[in-house]
């Protein structure tokens, strides 16, 4: 399984693809039995740690978790998905030959509730030497329009880096009145449980509430190419550095491309996840 080059084509023009059917019932069976022990053991958790990203209203009697934070480093069968033959092979056709795991999260959209992702742009997080960079969207749900399904703006990874910022300082998502951008074209991305999203990050997404009867949880990869060095969040250790590469060879040699950067700083005043960096923003869109 792979893409072909009207896939490619799409891709380039969108900012986005969508794959379906790429994991099996029982890979997707694992990854929900190791979420479900992780959520069980969030009613030992009285507020969001290094761990957990906890929804309001979170009770030890009534666990609510919106984010498992690095799930690779919780969930072995999250760790064995990272190389994924039929994932990285998408990739390398994206932004190869030479792909480095970044990171990961697992986004859980409760059912009736489930809070949203305003809208932004992965790239004004961690800007790179060239933006050969993209997520992926591991559905461990059904998802549809109703559920909170992750929504992305076609063609917008061609366009500016907007503004992110509010009172001065980041707060990782795009003000909805003070911006010039119709959301209205935005697309849904949806699909049975086991069908992965790929968006490039410069590309305008964002989620809104969950009102539907059923979860929508959503494991996200970050992925970037070999020679795509970070401009903020400095490299510690090189070999650590490399040893993150899925496909193809290291290089201390960045690709340095003529691409559009605002830095995040000032820092959010509140830190953590992007739902913390969110609370400071001014003007939302999903209400």
């Amino acid at each position: 399984m792979g893409v072909d080059q009207d896939d490619l084509a799409f891709y380039r023009e969108r900012g986005y693809l969508l794959v379906p059917n790429v994991l099996t019932e029982m890979e997707l069976q694992a990854i929900r039995e190791e979420l479900k022990q992780l959520v069980d053991k969030a009613a030992d958790v009285t507020e969001s740690d290094s761990a957990y990203d906890l929804e309001p209203g979170h009770t030890r009697a009534t666990p609510r978790v919106r984010r498992i934070k690095e799930p690779h480093a919780l969930m072995p069968s999250v760790a064995a998905l990272v190389r994924n033959p039929v994932m990285v092979g998408i990739l390398t056709q994206l932004i190869g030959p030479g792909v480095r795991y970044q990171t990961s999260k697992l986004n859980m959209k409760l059912a009736g509730d489930g809070s949203a992702v305003e809208w932004h742009q992965d790239w004004a997080f961690y800007p790179h030497t060239n933006d050969d960079l993209v997520a992926v969207g591991v559905m461990l749900d059904d998802v549809d329009e109703s559920n909170g399904p992750l929504c992305i703006l076609p063609g917008s990874h061609r366009g500016v880096i907007h503004d992110h910022h509010a009172n001065g300082y980041f707060c990782g998502a795009i003000d909805s009145i003070e911006s010039s951008i119709d959301f209205s074209a935005a697309v849904p991305l949806t699909g049975k449980a086991g069908s992965m999203t790929f968006h490039h990050v410069r590309a305008v997404h964002g989620s809104a509430p969950n009102r539907s009867t059923r979860s929508r949880n959503l494991l996200l990869f970050q992925f970037a190419a070999v020679d795509a060095f970070p401009l903020v969040h400095p490299i510690g250790d090189l070999d650590s550095f490399d040893q993150l590469i899925v496909a193809g060879e290291a290089t201390t040699e960045p690709r340095m491309t003529a691409v559009p950067v605002r830095m995040p700083l000032p820092p959010a005043p509140l830190h953590g996840s992007i739902y913390e960096n969110q609370r400071t923003m001014v003007n939302r869109f999903f209400k």
